[in-house]
């Protein structure tokens, strides 16, 4: 297993498309970060979205098999919505003994970071973030654990951070106006002083304990204050503490007019930023919010957020 570092994981994802060199199309969950399929489009590789199990909040693996059955695919990408720890490893198995040469990329950039590769690991790929609004945030960084077998080059760029923020501003903008069109520029950060490895390994450790304490503690807090059956399983609640409602638009401006905030990730891309129309992402995102347990947030924020939300329930 090689180790991988990168100034963002989108880096990562970036030079493996490249060192893939296969124009066959990826399929990616409808609900994934922006920033993924914008990779895709700095990479200059296809790409199609595929809806979420309305059981597990993750790509509808039924949805998978049949799309592969039905095309030729370059890869997949999957992501744990929420922060969901599982890894569908059989499916992963059995993807790869049907398709030797999809390239399967676990995306586990919302999760607790892993410091060691799991054995057990199906993906060809485990990528991991250290990025803002991470469970750790550094401020930046990305690792990946990779399969020996796996060709990775670093592909250089130029990169100009107001190109990021303008990009950044454009696909927010996108998931206003329901249609996003990509205009490439130096948006992506592929190289950076980064620290060797052991050192990023133990600023990691360092940083996870307190984090995990933290978001614990807010996590009791959103538990006992607010109904049970608003509430997402508990696997769901480490990187943020989600909720669903049926009245979405009006508990948030309550909360950002009280000078708090909270957030509505992830709007299903399809249809944005490509074709298809995915009942279950936007079922989800039309309802979900997500309640801060980071250190921008502390117990008494917590609390107010908490009787805002119970105030505007009905």
């Amino acid at each position: 297993m090689k180790i991988i570092q990168a100034p963002r994981a989108s880096a990562i994802l970036y030079n493996l498309l490249l060192s893939r060199a296969d124009v066959r199309p990826w399929l990616l969950p409808a609900n994934i970060c922006p920033i993924v399929p914008l990779t895709f489009f700095k990479a200059g590789v296809p790409f199609e979205l595929v809806d979420i199990s309305a059981e597990t909040l993750h790509i509808d693996l039924q949805q998978v098999e049949e799309r592969l059955r039905q095309g030729s695919y370059g890869g997949l990408l999957y992501a744990h919505t929420y922060a969901e720890p599982s890894t569908p490893n059989v499916f992963f198995r059995l993807l790869k003994s049907r398709y030797p040469d999809l390239l399967i990329i676990d995306d586990r950039c919302l999760c607790i970071p892993d410091l060691e590769p799991d054995p057990q690991m199906a993906a060809d790929v485990a990528l991991y973030s250290t990025g803002y609004a991470k469970i750790v945030d550094l401020g930046g960084g990305g690792y990946a654990f990779i399969k020996d077998s796996l060709v990775y080059c670093s592909h250089p760029l130029p990169f100009e951070p107001q190109d990021y923020k303008s990009m950044e501003r454009s696909y927010k903008k996108a998931l206003q106006d329901k249609k996003f069109v990509y205009h490439d520029s130096n948006w992506l950060q592929t190289q950076a002083d980064l620290p060797v490895w052991e050192d990023y390994r133990r600023r990691i450790a360092d940083t996870l304990e307190d984090t995990l304490d933290h978001r614990k503690s807010l996590n009791a807090i959103y538990t006992e204050l607010l109904p049970a059956e608003i509430q997402l399983p508990a696997v769901y609640q480490t990187w943020r503490f989600n909720i669903q409602v049926e009245n979405q638009e009006r508990i948030l401006k309550a909360i950002f007019a009280a000078g708090l905030f909270a957030s509505s990730h992830y709007v299903s891309l399809a249809g944005i930023m490509a074709p298809g129309h995915c009942p279950h992402a936007e079922a989800l995102a039309s309802k979900v919010i997500n309640l801060f347990n980071d250190h921008h947030f502390d117990p008494q924020k917590a609390r107010q957020v908490c009787h805002i939300i119970l105030e505007n329930l009905s």
